[in-house]
């Protein structure tokens, strides 16, 4: 597999557990979840899910997770360890939604939809509200060169484990869905306080429409160099103006 930097900030939430990692096949995301009365749930080869079997029931009904080794499923492993109660919460409400459609068909759903959006691109956001203002208006000018300084006062944590395969490589357009559900500010940095939050949004939350909004990410003050150049949020092919309402 590529190299990981792991100092870098949009790996932050998962990098303790990158590091340690030896192998994913075999680990169990325990003890939290013992602790919370779960089934802790172990990951296994690839070749552990029958023919015919959806991977989300797979998991639902065996508490175990088909792992390939490679970065995307790396990136998986280590979101169920750093958030384990959102990630059992996402795999309930999948596969309820795979029973409300009567199985697995080529059509996923708009709940499905949003499920999968929400696991492989989510990033979290605890911010001051003018920054929760501008970001809702795509107002990027006032996101990140107004009111630069307030970043200092925001959180944001990558959730989606595609986000994070992506970011091994970064490139500018590189772009998450943050959760429109604001992280409370009395959270703190306590990221199990996070995931228990969450769970609880998640179980009580509509998903349709889309509670997102796109953040191109290598635009957050301190997460990339460049960012500091005169121009670079001038790129309208990357800080994309709101798309006009429709009458």
């Amino acid at each position: 597999m590529q190299r990981i930097d792991w100092s870098a900030p949009w790996f932050a939430a998962v990098a303790d557990g990158g590091l340690a990692l030896e192998s994913l096949n075999g680990a169990e995301v325990a003890p939290r979840l013992n602790a919370l009365g779960h089934t802790p749930v172990r990951f296994v080869p690839q070749q552990a899910l029958p023919d015919g079997v959806a991977y989300e029931q797979f998991i639902f009904d065996t508490a175990q997770v088909p792992t390939r080794d490679n970065l995307h499923d790396l990136f998986n492993g280590l979101v169920w360890h750093r958030f384990p109660l959102t990630k059992v919460g996402l795999n309930r409400r999948q596969a309820q939604a795979i029973a409300d459609l009567g199985g697995v068909g080529q059509v996923r759903g708009p709940v499905r939809d949003a499920l999968t959006l929400f696991d492989e691109n989510v990033a979290l956001l605890q911010a001051p509200p003018a920054l929760w203002a501008a970001l809702r208006a795509r107002d990027w000018q006032r996101l990140f060169v107004d009111a630069r300084g307030l970043w200092q006062q925001a959180r944001l944590v990558v959730f989606g484990h595609a986000l994070m395969e992506k970011l091994v490589q970064p490139y500018k357009s590189i772009t998450a869905h943050v959760l429109t559900w604001a992280v409370p500010e009395s959270l703190g940095a306590d990221l199990a306080a996070w995931d228990a939050w969450l769970a609880g949004e998640l179980a009580r939350q509509p998903l349709v429409p889309k509670p997102f909004t796109p953040l191109p990410v290598l635009g957050v003050p301190g997460w990339w160099p460049e960012n500091e150049a005169p121009g670079f949020y001038a790129d309208a092919g990357v800080f994309r103006p709101p798309r006009p309402a429709r009458a």
